[in-house]
């Protein structure tokens, strides 16, 4: 018997993507265009696994839900956990996750989304496709022996701080567990945060969402920062409160920015939305600055990366089957959509 997967939130690229790396796994998947909800987790009810995405949240109703319907993995296809109820999942649901599936291409997206602000690159095109080919708004300033502060020394950070420094800019680094000998061999600096928000011309936002992280920016930090600073977020929309940045940029203490995530972007992220009114005021305001880029979570989005994470999920459903005997797994599950049937 096959190994059957609930796929929720199923886009054309995650279809090409999972099916190629399927052939060498042959499990029996199922997509579904919507995220999982409560409503619909009854739709797994002929699932032994679940895969679910970022904006996909995992209550604690949905817990329930999947393991009524005898649920046994809920395999996510991304490395943050911050929409999964781990403690309601607890001896109910095996959770797991993609903890890197490729560093290097939301580093280079933040680069990317540097370079663009400083350089005004998205005004720049604009301009010229209307014939405009005056300088006039567009002066940028060299990276080279500026600061740069990076905020989370992950995998991603780590990059980031090595393609920073190769542009000649001072780095400075904030993380709760420091890696000191990566420091030695990269030249950068550990700091505090108030250090980091005071000295950086560019902060960049590279952590996990959590109770300690949650709006780290927020007005107060907001007021300690350079005038003129540059925010960069491709970590979690939530480690900033939008309210508050909205108001250092009407400011000016904040010369820009450059977002791949948003609080509240579950709504809004991942869907094509061009033929409707947006009805969250907070991010049309947002889209009104033109010295702030909004990108819609693609950070991770590279051939490389998705080939990665697909694997990566595949191999965790393998190991998760292999660790509690594919036999007994096939048995219980087998036994289960029997009496179903």
């Amino acid at each position: 018997m096959s190994v059957k997967i609930a796929f929720f939130d199923a886009k054309p690229y995650d279809r090409e993507i999972f099916n190629e790396v399927n052939s060498d796994f042959g499990y029996d998947i199922k997509y579904f265009k919507f995220n999982l909800t409560t409503d619909n987790a009854v739709l797994s009810e002929c699932a032994d696994v679940v895969c679910v995405f970022v904006n996909d949240m995992i209550s604690s109703e949905v817990i329930d839900k999947l393991h009524e319907c005898n649920v046994k993995l809920i395999a996510l296809r991304c490395s943050g956990f911050n929409n999964v109820d781990l403690k309601a999942a607890e001896n109910k649901i095996r959770v797991a996750r993609v903890p890197a599936y490729s560093p290097n291409a939301i580093a280079e997206h933040t680069v990317a989304l540097i370079l663009s602000l400083n350089r005004k690159i998205h005004r720049a095109y604009w301009r010229t496709r209307d014939s405009n080919f005056s300088l006039g708004g567009l002066m940028g300033f060299d990276m080279h022996k500026k600061n740069a502060g990076v905020i989370g020394t992950g995998k991603i950070g780590k990059v980031l701080i090595k393609i920073l420094s190769g542009f000649g800019m001072h780095v400075l680094s904030y993380d709760p567990y420091p890696d000191d000998e990566f420091a030695r061999e990269a030249g950068c600096n550990y700091v505090g945060l108030d250090e980091i928000f005071e000295q950086s011309d560019i902060i960049s936002l590279n952590c996990p969402l959590t109770k300690e992280t949650e709006y780290m920016i927020d007005e107060r930090s907001i007021e300690k920062m350079k005038d003129g600073v540059m925010i960069i977020n491709t970590g979690r929309g939530k480690l900033i409160r939008t309210a508050d940045l909205i108001g250092g940029l009407k400011s000016g203490r904040i010369g820009s920015a450059g977002l791949d995530v948003y609080e509240e972007e579950a709504e809004y992220f991942f869907e094509d939305l061009s033929n409707r009114v947006l009805n969250d005021d907070i991010l049309a305001r947002l889209l009104t600055f033109n010295n702030v880029i909004i990108t819609s979570h693609q950070g991770f989005f590279t051939r490389e990366a998705m080939h990665n994470i697909a694997t990566t999920t595949m191999t965790n459903i393998k190991h998760f089957i292999e660790e509690n005997g594919k036999k007994d797994f096939n048995e219980i599950c087998y036994k289960y959509h029997q009496d179903k049937s």
